[in-house]
């Protein structure tokens, strides 16, 4: 007999968001299933960022509800701390502390209350093995390369463990070399540890290779979310296939 298929671990339902007035953000509904990899694209400003940091808890919505792991979160509850300490965001840019690059990653799981035992560090060096930086452990943040940094930044989010990775642009304006990097490890927490992972990119052949199911968005709305192969090969939506093809879209 077939199991149920479990819960998604997001449910978006009305969120939106409004800056100074103005509506960055409607989606009247979107789910983000366990284990999937979702690509969000979309040209400058169409809301990409701003569903990201609605999705890491950063920021809370305007109006509507998100459910995340069966409990939903609604506008006015104020950020729910426990449900952002699941959820890890990493950015185009990454801030890495003046220390070591053994002591960047271990620095997330001491701030949520991991003290200096063996099993900390056996858990920062596999993941720094993780990301090839093992031969980097004990050099100065400062003088890593970009890439070396985005993958130390890679690899701070990655050893806790969350529920969601969030990735923010996380290969802009890198090398080809970390570009392959990154994605490879992307893949990798997706396909062997399950990982939740939402990919905000405006790199669609990026997107393609990555992504379980996109999601167009345009003008703060979600145009269209399908599996990845529909979406670029078969688009239901007119604005989609422009964006595909690359018309620009507004």
């Amino acid at each position: 007999m077939n199991s149920a298929p479990s819960e998604p671990l997001y449910q978006l339902r009305q969120v939106s968001k409004v800056y100074n007035g103005r509506q960055t953000l409607a989606v009247d509904g979107l789910e983000i299933a366990r284990g999937e990899v979702l690509a969000l694209v979309g040209p400058s400003g169409a809301g990409k960022s701003t569903l990201l940091r609605l999705l890491n808890f950063l920021e809370e919505p305007t109006a509507g509800t998100i459910r995340f792991d069966g409990q939903s979160y609604s506008a006015g509850q104020g950020v729910p701390l426990r449900a952002r300490r699941r959820v890890t965001t990493v950015f185009q840019r990454p801030v890495l502390l003046q220390r070591t690059v053994e002591a960047n990653v271990a620095y997330g799981l001491r701030l949520r209350g991991g003290r200096q035992t063996a099993d900390l560090a056996q858990r920062v060096a596999r993941t720094l093995e993780e990301v090839g930086l093992t031969a980097m452990a004990r050099a100065p943040a400062r003088t890593l390369s970009g890439g070396e940094a985005q993958r130390v930044a890679l690899a701070r989010a990655m050893v806790l463990a969350p529920d969601a990775l969030l990735l923010d642009e996380p290969t802009a304006n890198l090398d080809p070399y970390n570009v392959g990097l990154i994605e490879q490890i992307v893949q990798r927490l997706n396909r062997e540890q399950g990982a939740t992972i939402v990919l905000v990119t405006h790199n669609v052949f990026q997107a393609h290779r990555l992504a379980t199911r996109v999601a167009l968005l345009l003008e703060g709305r979600i145009v269209e979310v399908a599996g990845a192969e529909r979406f670029f090969t078969r688009p239901q939506d007119p604005r989609t296939a422009a964006f595909v093809r690359g018309d620009m879209v507004y």
